[in-house]
């Protein structure tokens, strides 16, 4: 213990008490998940609903669920990107699907959710799990990139596929996107005489990187009647399809998102909990 009569060794017990401890290397075994935000933080459980609840989306939840066994099985994956329709379930599916691969084989798979901002540190990141024995799916969720940005589609073409520091052979990346090319196109695009196609190429060369590039779809009537009847079934509500049908009216959407706010909503009136 320091001399506290010593005016130096209280300034130097000081000055340790404002610097945070040092942080060991991270175990990439201790949790099924972690956010990345340039350090790795875990996750202890990682909260989605079950498979059998996602409706409306059979075709999608096929391939991405078949791609995710893959990966956590070490067999041949590819990078994936899930596109369309805002509340249809993208991040949902690429959750559950961990979940369920976790099930089929504990500690074969961990999921990586790369936090807003934190794209610029993926080379760290991958270095990180390419060190590691256990297969990674890195998520990043809702990416887009703004007007005038061409040095970071570039950087994740390059993380992609065929860029000396892409991601290891046990990473593969899971991104969703509103948009199909990820980042917005404008008329202007199409205003150069010499080739006009050279910027919409350009762009939707990133999204021709990803193995699976998978389209979400605004759903029907019949499916957010039978994604509420799913949840409602499962959580024991009750619930009427006229309410249902105006609940989403007065949104002005029918999607997974607004049918689970939907339930959300009945559960509250029930006094329960979800």
């Amino acid at each position: 213990m320091s001399d506290q009569g010593d005016p130096l060794a209280r300034i130097a017990d000081a000055l340790e008490r404002l610097v945070p401890a040092a942080t060991g290397v991270t175990d990439w075994r201790k949790a099924p998940a972690y956010v990345w935000d340039g350090a790795a933080r875990p996750v202890a459980q990682i909260v989605a609903p079950p498979l059998d609840l996602l409706h409306g989306v059979a075709a999608q939840k096929a391939l991405v669920t078949d791609n995710v066994a893959r990966l956590a099985a070490g067999h041949a994956a590819h990078d994936m990107l899930l596109w369309g329709s805002r509340g249809m379930g993208k991040s949902a599916l690429i959750r559950s699907s961990v979940v369920a691969a976790q099930a089929e084989a504990p500690d074969r798979l961990v999921l990586v959710q790369v936090a807003p901002g934190a794209l610029p540190t993926l080379s760290a990141l991958f270095a990180a799990l390419g060190a590691t024995d256990r297969r990674f799916l890195v998520f990043i969720d809702d990416l887009g990139f703004e007007d005038g940005d061409s040095d970071g589609p570039r950087a994740l073409r390059s993380w992609l596929e065929g860029g000396v520091e892409a991601r290891p052979a046990n990473v593969r990346l899971a991104v969703t996107s509103n948009r199909r090319a990820i980042v917005p196109r404008h008329l202007s695009e199409q205003d150069d005489p010499i080739n006009p196609r050279d910027a919409v190429d350009d762009r939707l060369a990133l999204a021709d990187r990803f193995g699976l590039s998978i389209g979400f779809h605004a759903c029907s009537q019949d499916d957010y009647l039978a994604i509420i009847a799913g949840y409602c079934t499962a959580h024991g509500l009750t619930w009427e399809e006229g309410e249902a049908l105006e609940w989403s009216k007065r949104r002005g959407a029918r999607s997974g998102r607004v049918a689970w706010q939907y339930v959300t909503e009945l559960a509250g009136r029930a006094g329960l909990a979800l």
